[in-house]
């Protein structure tokens, strides 16, 4: 997977899980998508914040310190889609 695609892929799930502590999948693939990133692409120490109406997702790689912004209505898309469908919400 390009790196790009997994950095989106792990914000995404990353906010779901936060937001949804005991959704034990979206933990596991949050956990899935950083271990992808640190072991294909040397990707370490990720974080995000929430910027007004972007993300901003930090990290490390090869020693250099690097930032990416995300537009907040495409990274939330998936918690929305969740907690709108009722058999995720019981």
């Amino acid at each position: 997977m390009k790196r790009d695609d997994a950095l989106f892929n792990w914000l995404q799930i990353q906010v779901v899980a936060d937001a949804r502590p005991d959704d034990q999948s979206a933990l596991n693939t949050a956990s899935f998508f950083r271990e992808m990133l640190r072991e294909d692409h040397e990707m370490n120490e990720l974080s995000y914040r929430q910027d007004g109406d972007w993300y901003v997702l930090t990290g490390r790689s090869d020693s250099e310190e690097w930032e990416s912004r995300y537009p907040a209505e495409s990274v939330q898309a998936l918690l929305i889609a969740i907690n709108n469908e009722p058999r995720y919400n019981t």
